[in-house]
This record gives C-alpha cells, sequence and structure tokens, in this order.
C-alpha cells in the first residue's frame, strides 16, 4: 500500500472532526487511532517532490480538483509511475473519485 505523505494528518483530522461533533466517542477514535497506525505504519510514503507537483498541476488542469486532492492522486500516479491500469486508489470523494478513475485508477470502493 502506498499513502500520500498527508494522509495520516487527513485521517487525524477527520477523526477528531467526528469526535468534536459528537458522532465519534473518546474510546472510539482512541480505537481507530491504533487501528490507524497499524496500518499505516507498513505503507509506503510518497514524499512531497517536484514530479508530484507537477502531475497535479496537470491534473488541475483537467480535473475540478481541491489542491490537496489533486496532490493526493498526483502521488498516486507518480507511484504508479505513469501506468495505472490495475492499481487501485481508494477515496470516498467524488469528484477525487472521478479523477481517479479518468486517468485510469481502479477506485475502492466500488459503490458509494
Amino acid at each position: 500500500m502506498a499513502i500520500w505523505w498527508v494522509t495520516p494528518t487527513e485521517c487525524i483530522a477527520a477523526l477528531m472532526r467526528r469526535q468534536r461533533e459528537g458522532t465519534a466517542a473518546v474510546g472510539e477514535v482512541q480505537a481507530i487511532q491504533v487501528d490507524l497506525e497499524r496500518l499505516l505504519s507498513s505503507a509506503l510514503e510518497m514524499e512531497p517532490v517536484q514530479q508530484v507537483r507537477l502531475t497535479a498541476q496537470r491534473l488541475q488542469a483537467n480535473h475540478p480538483l481541491r489542491a490537496a486532492d489533486a496532490l493526493q492522486l498526483a502521488a498516486a500516479l507518480v507511484w504508479a509511475e505513469q501506468q495505472p491500469s490495475g492499481r487501485e486508489f481508494v477515496s470516498l470523494d467524488r469528484r477525487l473519485r472521478d479523477a481517479a478513475q479518468r486517468e485510469g485508477l481502479t477506485v475502492l470502493p466500488h459503490r458509494l
């Protein structure tokens, strides 16, 4: 599994937002944090290199993506060495999913 270097921060931000909104209990948040740390500890982390930035800029010219989403998708494409066929991309964001699919990645989960 490969992740964009800011993915852990995005996950924690979403988790803390759920806790603040009262949709996740403190104990649940702590358990998810442990699971997340275990899952991400074995992932290849894509660093913010020039090739990712340039790819993100190309993506923004072709898809209606926010900056962070363009960088995340760019990291996946750089990881795939610009050969996305057969590579899986996980996202729950519709715009990001659509762009990833148009770029040739297999988007998971298959249905939202």
